[in-house]
């Protein structure tokens, strides 16, 4: 499996055409106790940068952007009971959604992990 990350802090984990969408720990660290998460309906059309889920913290309300194109195939519906997970665990039992690739080539746009650190370093 291999993690990417976009400028707007979501990561995706993908393994084949299948990806896992989230927001990394830094966006999470940024919007403060989390309250709510809206995630995208299974079957869902997203195309690359398409606002697909929405976070709302103590702080603010926030967008989660799909780093690529495909159609969604679940949302993670433990986030409707236990939105805190998105603090406590972000790059793992708190994503967000799953989404079949449509576009694999879109991940080249991506950054690796290293490359994402050195970016939030300079944030």
């Amino acid at each position: 499996m291999s993690r990417y990350f976009s400028e707007d802090h979501e990561w995706i984990d993908v393994d084949g055409e299948i990806g896992i969408v989230g927001i990394t720990d830094y966006a999470q660290g940024q919007l403060g106790d989390i309250v709510f998460v809206e995630v995208p309906e299974d079957g869902k059309e997203l195309s690359k940068s398409d606002d697909a889920a929405v976070v709302e913290s103590v702080k603010a309300a926030s967008d989660v952007y799909s780093p690529v194109s495909g159609t969604v195939i679940e949302g993670n519906a433990a986030l409707a009971d236990d939105p805190s997970l998105v603090n406590t665990d972000p790059e793992g039992e708190g994503w967000f959604f799953k989404i079949t690739l449509s576009d694999p080539s879109e991940l080249d746009e991506l950054m690796n992990e290293s490359a994402y650190d050195a970016f939030v370093a300079k944030l």
